[in-house]
C-alpha cells in the first residue's frame, strides 16, 4: 500500500479588503463587539466581476502545483470541496479542470461545508493508498459573502464569513516516514438546520420565488451558541482520537492547524491542548472564515511564513455545517 504526502500549498485572496469598521456603516456592530466574539478584525470578500469561485481556485491550483513543482499534466485527479459553487450545476471539480486546461482528468466535488478539506484529503488519501492515483489535486474555495444577509439581523455570521481559495498536490510518499499517518471523519446530522441554507431547494415547491426571498431563506442561518458548544467538543474529541490513532502525545504536535471557525474557539482547544502560541496557526484574525477554504490557505501561509519544515508532525482538525468534524495526521 501507497503513503501519500502534501507535495506543496497555494492559496489565493480577493484584493478587496472589508474591516470592522466598513461593516459598521452597513449593520448595528462595531469593531470592538466583532473582536471579542470573533477575534476578526478584516476579512476578504470579492469583487464582481473579477473574483469566481473558480478563478480563486486556479491561482491557488498553479501556485500549489509550482510549489510542488508538479506539472499539470501529472495531475490525476481533481477533488473540489466548496459549498458555493459557481453554478447550481455542474460542480465546480469540472470548472476548474477547463479553466486550468487540464483535459479529460476525473473531478469530484465534496460538499461537507467547514469540514469539506478535511474529507477531500482524506478521499484523495485513498486514492493514493490504493495505487489508483498518483498525484490529485485537493481544493478548498469559497464565495460566502454573497450570501450574508448584511442587516442586524444577519450580523452573527455576516462578520465572520469571507472567499478565498487554497489548494493542495497530494502525491505519493517518496519517504515512509512522511505523509498523511491517519484521518478521521464524522457527522450529526441531527443538528442541521443549527448552521444551513434552506435555498435554492429542489424539494420545494419552487426553487425560487418573491416568497423565498422575502423570508429570507438564500441566506446562511447560523444559531452561534449551539455551533460554539459543539464545536469545542468535537475538536478536543477529533484531535485526540488522530493522536491517539497513532499512540503520539499532544506534546509531540509541532503544528495545529484548526478550521478557522472563531479565533476564540482555536484559543479554547490550544488552551486545553497546552499548546504554546507557536504551535498553533491562525490567520482568521485578517482573513475571516472562508469555510473549506481555510485549512489549504493557513497551510499555504504556514509553508510561506517558515512555519512548516520537513518532518514536522501536522495535526488538521475542523468543525462545521452538517454537523459535520474531521481531523488529520500527517509528517510534513
Amino acid at each position: 500500500m501507497f503513503k501519500s504526502r502534501i507535495l506543496g500549498a497555494g492559496h489565493y485572496v480577493p484584493e478587496r479588503i472589508v474591516t470592522n469598521e466598513d461593516l459598521s456603516q452597513l449593520m448595528n456592530t462595531s469593531n470592538e463587539w466583532i473582536v471579542e466574539r470573533t477575534g476578526i478584525q478584516e476579512r476578504r470578500w470579492y469583487t464582481p466581476g473579477v473574483d469566481t469561485v473558480t478563478n480563486m481556485a486556479a491561482k491557488a491550483s498553479k501556485l500549489a502545483m509550482s510549489r510542488a513543482g508538479v506539472s499539470l499534466g501529472e495531475i490525476e485527479f481533481i477533488i473540489f470541496a466548496t459549498i458555493t459553487p459557481d453554478y447550481f450545476l455542474p460542480g465546480n471539480g469540472v470548472l476548474l479542470q477547463r479553466e486550468l486546461g487540464m483535459g479529460t482528468i476525473g473531478a469530484l466535488d465534496v460538499r461537507n461545508a467547514c469540514s469539506g478539506f478535511i474529507y477531500s484529503l482524506s478521499i484523495a488519501d485513498q486514492f493514493i493508498k490504493t495505487g489508483m492515483y498518483s498525484k490529485i489535486l485537493v481544493v478548498g474555495a469559497e464565495i460566502q459573502s454573497s450570501a450574508l444577509d448584511k442587516s442586524d439581523e444577519g450580523r452573527s455570521s455576516a462578520v465572520i464569513f469571507a472567499d478565498g481559495a487554497g489548494a493542495v498536490v497530494l502525491g505519493r510518499s517518496e519517504d515512509a516516514g512522511l505523509g498523511v499517518l491517519s484521518t478521521h471523519l464524522h457527522a450529526e446530522g441531527a443538528h442541521a438546520e443549527e448552521l444551513y441554507c434552506i435555498a435554492p431547494s429542489s424539494s420545494g415547491k419552487e426553487r425560487i420565488s418573491k416568497e423565498l426571498i422575502d423570508r429570507g431563506d438564500f441566506f446562511l442561518k447560523m444559531n452561534g451558541n449551539a455551533v460554539f458548544k459543539h464545536a469545542v467538543v468535537r475538536f478536543m474529541e477529533v484531535i485526540q482520537e488522530a493522536l491517539a490513532c497513532n499512540g503520539i502525545q499532544k506534546e509531540e504536535i509541532d503544528l495545529l492547524v484548526p478550521h478557522q471557525a472563531n479565533l476564540r474557539i482555536s484559543q479554547y482547544v490550544q488552551q486545553k491542548l497546552e499548546l504554546p502560541d507557536h504551535k498553533v496557526f491562525n490567520n482568521i484574525m485578517h482573513l475571516g472564515n472562508t469555510t473549506a477554504a481555510t485549512i489549504p490557505i493557513a497551510l499555504s501561509q504556514a509553508w510561506e511564513q517558515g512555519k512548516l519544515k520537513e518532518g514536522d508532525l501536522v495535526c488538521l482538525a475542523a468543525f462545521g455545517s452538517g454537523f459535520a468534524w474531521a481531523s488529520a495526521l500527517l509528517r510534513w
